[in-house]
């Protein structure tokens, strides 16, 4: 495949993705990362590169919010993500349009001349 247009593609989704991952519970950094690749099939592979600077949007936005969780016997301190009741609303809406753009673009794909 072309990466150019995979990452183009990719890129437009991961905000989504990512509210999405936290939706039902609070996660930190690289258990998103695993558990996006997990679930995608290995489709989305991020580095922390990728993912950090898109949660530091996501909480400057407040659609997320953090808090460092005190580590157990010999673990060490990590940040946690939660999605608040705005990025709630928000993904519902990120949802809409994606599946509305995603259901014209299978149309356009499908008719003949």
């Amino acid at each position: 495949m072309n990466d150019k247009y995979e990452r183009q593609m990719k890129k437009g989704v991961l905000d989504m993705l990512v509210l999405k991952l936290l939706e039902n519970d609070k996660k930190y950094g690289y258990q998103l990362i695993q558990e996006l690749r997990e679930k995608s099939g290995d489709i989305f592979c991020l580095k922390e590169g990728t993912l950090y600077p898109i949660l530091y949007r996501l909480e400057d936005e407040k659609l997320v919010e953090s808090s460092w969780c005190e580590p157990e016997v010999k673990q060490v301190p990590r940040k946690y993500y939660m999605i608040t009741q705005k990025g709630e609303k928000e993904l519902a809406e990120i949802y809409g349009v994606w599946r509305q753009i995603a259901e014209g673009a299978e149309e356009v794909m499908r008719k003949r001349d």
